[in-house]
């Protein structure tokens, strides 16, 4: 299983950059994790738009599917173009009704409903899912396939179950958006040092770092993290990719 990071930011990307989406690969399958602002435009560094197989959207936040229009509009032409495999499936829960109905559009995407509770076969991979603590629905994300497994927490608030979700992930890729002050102030995200908790706790082999805040020194955030966390932590880097 490759992991490339396409972008790492929360609430909005920092200048020519993508708020926090991912992209995993395994047997030629090609999934794209959350679409929001430019995310499009980066993912085609790793690989043609054509060739992605499908999407997993974590909630509708603008930060996770600012995107999905224009990503609507490539599958649109191209399946003008004949290029273009269509529908294109993108998952995410309907508990936003609104949200989840416009995934679809004009028979060139195609929204597919996940739950909580569910095992979804996509591909290779095996996605399990796990409700969060946010202010909207969303969903924590689990990857298996070949015998490895990867994490994505989504944007979450501290949640015990998190802990037996992610246990003996090979990584764990969380949220980690908040400064330590701002733990119990700003709410439905974490903080490096809580990230980095849930690491030890869950007993992962690695940690990544993203959702991060564009204030701040957040060599601060991954200080916090390394502090609770003695594997190998780091921030999700841009365009890096790992086979595990």
């Amino acid at each position: 299983m490759k992991i490339t990071t396409i972008g790492i930011w929360g609430g909005y990307p920092n200048k020519n950059e993508a708020t926090s989406s991912f992209l995993l690969e395994h047997e030629g399958f090609r999934c794209l994790v959350d679409c929001g602002s430019g995310v499009l435009a980066a993912v085609q560094n790793y690989t043609e738009l054509r060739d992605l197989d499908a999407a997993i959207i974590t909630h509708y936040h603008p930060d996770h599917i600012a995107d999905i229009g224009v990503l609507q509009h490539a599958a649109m032409v191209g399946m003008q173009l004949k290029e273009w495999k269509t529908p294109f499936p993108i998952y995410a829960h309907d508990r936003d009704e609104d949200g989840f109905r416009n995934l679809s559009y004009k028979g060139v995407t195609e929204g597919r409903a996940v739950e909580a509770s569910q095992t979804l076969e996509l591909g290779p991979f095996e996605v399990s899912f796990c409700e969060t603590v946010h202010p909207v629905y969303c969903l924590a994300l689990k990857f298996t396939a070949g015998g490895k497994s990867v994490v994505f927490t989504a944007d979450t608030a501290w949640k015990d179950e998190l802990i037996g979700f992610a246990e003996g992930a090979d990584l764990l890729v969380a949220e980690a958006n908040l400064y330590e002050k701002y733990v119990g102030i700003i709410q439905g995200h974490m903080s490096g040092r809580q990230a980095g908790e849930l690491a030890v706790r869950a007993g992962v082999k690695e940690l990544w770092l993203t959702h991060l805040p564009q204030y701040g020194d957040i060599l601060e955030i991954l200080d916090a993290a390394r502090g609770a966390f003695r594997g190998k932590a780091d921030f999700a880097k841009i365009g890096h990719s790992v086979e595990i």
